[in-house]
């Protein structure tokens, strides 16, 4: 009798073994091709990654912040380009708030709605683009700046283009 007792726990015994060891091996293989797509996602991450800082430093070519040589040329002047940088923006974000016609755009508003300078780039230490829009017309401006001793900026718009409606 203890015999058969011993025999029926060490086949049930084997028999849970044999369970938690298929269990776990079939967890094992979905865990390690879970890991194996979640490292081919990371690589394709960082291939995704390395492309967008491509493409940012393609972007940030023209571009007042990153070009040594106007930065140099205004820190020459006794300028801090940190400060001057967004001086220049509200100088001309002030001119949208000029009764009448805005001084840099050199088109008529339509409907009794004033063109206003919506986004402004600075590309180096002389020139601007910048885009305005009065609601239903767009275009953009390429200008050129200076900044005199008394620390004001003098605008000179060079060319500009009116979008034509579609």
């Amino acid at each position: 009798m203890k015999q058969k007792i011993f025999m029926y726990l060490f086949i049930f015994t084997a028999l849970i073994v044999l369970f938690q060891y298929v269990s776990s091996k079939r967890i094992m293989i979905l865990k390690g091709h879970k890991i194996e797509s979640l490292e081919k996602r990371v690589e394709n991450y960082k291939d995704s990654i390395i492309s967008l800082q491509d493409q940012t430093y393609s972007l940030s070519h023209f571009n007042l912040d990153r070009n040594e040589d106007a930065i140099g040329y205004f820190e020459k002047e006794g300028y801090d380009v940190d400060s001057l940088i967004p001086f220049i923006k509200d100088e001309i974000y002030k001119l949208n708030e000029v009764k009448g016609q805005h001084p840099l755009v050199p088109y008529a508003s339509s409907s009794g709605r004033k063109l206003m300078v919506n986004t402004i780039k600075l590309l180096n230490h002389k020139w601007i683009i910048a885009d305005f829009s009065d609601g239903e017309f767009w275009g953009e401006l390429f200008i050129t700046y200076q900044v005199t001793s008394k620390k004001e900026v003098e605008f000179q718009v060079v060319e500009s283009f009116l979008y034509p409606l579609n």
